[in-house]
């Protein structure tokens, strides 16, 4: 071998060059941050992440396991010294790596707990690369909505936007929580990319077109889109993917901050590949004590005929099988207008219960809204019974009704309501009476008592119209149907049913109602429901142009201790209702809708906003809010919660300021609800949590695709990042 010509003095400026590196590398390493594995119990995995930069802080951390009965993850955030720690994992082997913005996927390492694991965050090669893990609602907000100008719409010989669409909040509204994000994000890689699968299509616009007829809910999202002005409605989608697939990227998220990594993310499986959730529960919503470390139910709406099960602390899963009452119901599922790209032909709903909703009472057992049979309602129910509520306000068909598990017998019993039925909640009453929405023109109710007492459904349940105490004498009198001017001398009946349900402490009801602008509902039973049940009616402000003050279009609702009423809009705000603050009469001639702006107070959900609208808001659409009464997720009592589903978060709004608590996998969280439960008061953060799971109605458009399943999600808040 040819040895290198070098000289003596050469040789040792070499060596003395080589032991300076060694010695200040010593140094370097001696200075980073590490994870004492002595510091670790025996259940975690910790340990250091580190980027060609130095240390990586504000980074995800995941680990996932298919050791477990059903498959399990747990995601914690790195410090400001890239340290972290994955706590409290079951005994299994894990597969771990880094996301973050910036990033892309370190390689996974293999870990099991008890160990110390660092890992090496990969920095992404361009801009294109780390785009592909941000939320999908900062893909969403490249969305260029016709403008104001463009309204009211002029129709398919004009614009293209529907007549009936008279402003552009209107429009957004539609668009954002009447349609498309009510059942599945937008922005997503399944909807901001045409699968090349779907076909060739001569222009985008006739591929937006085909990819809408697409699947069981093909009539749906055609039916939609029509309502909304097809030409200019599919124009505007085709514009977004075209600019998307020619390079167009959004801007870059801020990675967590502060407290956003004290947040530990646990999740399991527990649903089949053709199955999708709407929401579940885990203990009573007055009691969150209620049901400690038990099992958690979920509901499957139009797509199965089961209440999924889970058991997270033997990480096991199982299935309820829920039946109707009348054998001639037919399945709620609609017809394959298209193939789908991931199911071609077949119909993967078939579900005849159509399970929308399930709460927890404070005996553990499980109440549901779902279909008993039929639409056509009993006798009791109409015209001519003698039923209290029916001699009052009559109803002849109804859509959803009520279903009860007990989980000591594992008996399932149905129950049929006169009223439809969507949400549900307990009020903290002496009769434990169950409160729901979806009824329209009523809001109906189950004494759950005088059932469990009697087994009485026509004696047990009532129902209500929904009346406002228009010439103020504070009592329920003679009334003017919804389509008569007020008559100051009678009370109103008006039209404007509950989409959220929830019951206060000081025994009213509140709910919200759908549409543009929309509206918050309070309801007072008073002393004999349904005969003294009277509403109050509060819209969101409009200006005289009928354009938003601020925000518009709720969606789900719910009402804090104080009796504060806390609303999702479609304008990408989090809005609080104070009727408190309300300067004029709650009641009378006036106290039509309009008659309180100065109870209402936004806050601007923290996604960009569409870069062609100068309005307050955001491109954030949640689809519900939760106010934790009880602080079972560690923030504080009365901390509202918002669902973030473009976010990909639960977006929790903490003295004026939003706190982001990302998913980061898989890619596409979107829920519709969460529930908190405290395990164990004395055990600090370890005792409490929040659940949801992933409502999408669409999980092959998550990271996974086709054969991804919905999934359930704890989320903990440690005092910092590291806390075992």
């Amino acid at each position: 071998m040819n040895q290198l010509n070098i000289s003596t003095p050469e040789r040792k400026s070499i060596r003395w060059t080589i032991v300076t590196i060694i010695f200040f590398s010593g140094i370097y390493i001696a200075c980073q941050p590490q994870q004492d594995s002595a510091n670790l119990d025996s259940d975690d995995i910790g340990g250091v992440v580190t980027g060609a930069n130095g240390p990586e802080a504000g980074v995800w951390v995941i680990a996932e396991t298919f050791d477990l009965p059903t498959w399990f993850a747990k995601i914690v955030v790195t410090d400001d010294q890239g340290r972290y720690l994955l706590p409290d994992l079951p005994d299994a082997t894990y597969s771990i790596w880094v996301r973050g913005y910036g990033l892309v996927d370190s390689p996974k390492k293999e870990a099991k707990p008890g160990s110390s694991l660092n890992l090496e965050a990969v920095a992404a090669p361009d801009a294109k690369a780390a785009a592909a893990y941000y939320p999908g609602g900062y893909w969403f907000s490249l969305l260029q909505p016709p403008v104001k100008s463009e309204f009211p719409g002029t129709g398919p010989e004009g614009n293209g936007i529907a007549k009936s669409m008279l402003t552009q909040a209107q429009y957004l509204a539609s668009v954002k929580s009447g349609t498309c994000l009510a059942c599945h994000q937008l922005g997503s890689k399944g909807t901001r990319e045409v699968h090349p699968d779907l076909g060739t299509f001569p222009s985008s616009v006739d591929a937006w077109a085909r990819r809408l007829r697409s699947g069981q809910a093909g009539s749906s999202m055609v039916s939609s889109y029509h309502r909304m002005g097809p030409e200019g409605t599919l124009k505007m989608f085709a514009d977004w993917t075209d600019r998307i697939a020619a390079g167009e990227l959004p801007e870059a998220p801020s990675r967590p901050q502060g407290i956003e990594r004290n947040v530990v993310i646990s999740q399991w499986d527990w649903a089949d590949p053709k199955a999708y959730m709407h929401d579940l529960v885990s203990t009573d919503r007055r009691d969150p004590t209620i049901n400690p470390n038990g099992k958690l139910y979920g509901a499957t709406e139009l797509s199965t005929d089961y209440l999924p099960v889970l058991d997270p602390m033997a990480s096991t899963t199982g299935q309820v099988p829920l039946t109707v009452r009348d054998p001639e119901t037919q399945s709620v599922s609609g017809e394959v207008l298209e193939p789908s790209v991931y199911w071609g032909d077949e119909a993967i709903w078939d579900s005849k219960t159509n399970v929308h909703n399930p709460m927890m009472d404070e005996l553990g057992k499980v109440w549901i809204t779902a279909n008993v049979g039929l639409p056509e309602n009993p006798d009791f129910c109409k015209a001519g019974s003698d039923h209290p509520s029916a001699r009052l306000f009559p109803v002849d068909r109804s859509y959803r009704h009520l279903g009860l598990y007990d989980p000591e017998t594992e008996k399932y019993t149905t129950i049929r309501t006169c009223f439809s039925t969507h949400h549900l909640m307990f009020a903290e009453d002496a009769n434990h009476t169950l409160w729901t929405s979806g009824g329209g023109q009523v809001i109906g109710w189950l004494n759950t008592k005088k059932y469990r007492e009697t087994g009485d459904e026509v004696a047990s349940q009532g129902w209500t119209a929904l009346i406002l105490d228009t010439n103020g004498n504070g009592k329920r009198d003679d009334y003017v149907e919804p389509d008569q001017p007020v008559d100051p001398k009678k009370d109103k009946r008006i039209s404007k049913g509950l989409y959220a349900v929830s019951p206060a402490p000081d025994g009213s009801v509140w709910g919200s109602s759908l549409g543009y602008p929309g509206a918050v509902v309070r309801l007072d039973p008073g002393t004999n429901p349904p005969e003294t049940a009277l509403v109050e009616y509060y819209e969101l402000p409009l200006k005289e142009s009928g354009e938003p003050v601020e925000g518009f279009s709720p969606r789900g609702m719910d009402v804090d201790r104080n009796g504060v009423a806390w609303v999702a809009l479609a304008s990408g705000h989090l809005a609080s209702f104070d009727r408190r603050k309300c300067k004029a009469p709650l009641n009378g001639p006036e106290a039509t809708g309009q008659h309180c702006a100065e109870g209402w107070t936004f806050y601007t959900e923290p996604l960009p906003q569409f870069s062609n609208i100068d309005a307050s808001g955001s491109a954030e659409a949640s689809y519900y809010t939760w106010v934790d009464q009880f602080n079972t997720l560690g923030m504080g009592e009365n901390v509202p919660i918002n669902t973030g589903n473009e976010s990909e978060a639960l977006l929790a709004l903490k003295d004026g300021e939003f706190v982001r608590l990302r998913v980061p996998y898989p890619l596409g969280f979107f829920t519709k609800w969460m529930d908190g439960r405290i395990d164990d008061p004395e055990a600090g953060w370890k005792g409490r949590g929040v659940w949801a799971t992933i409502s999408t109605r669409t999980p092959f458009h998550m990271e996974g695709g086709k054969g991804t399943t919905s999934k359930v999600f704890k989320f903990q808040m440690r005092p910092d990042p590291l806390a075992k």
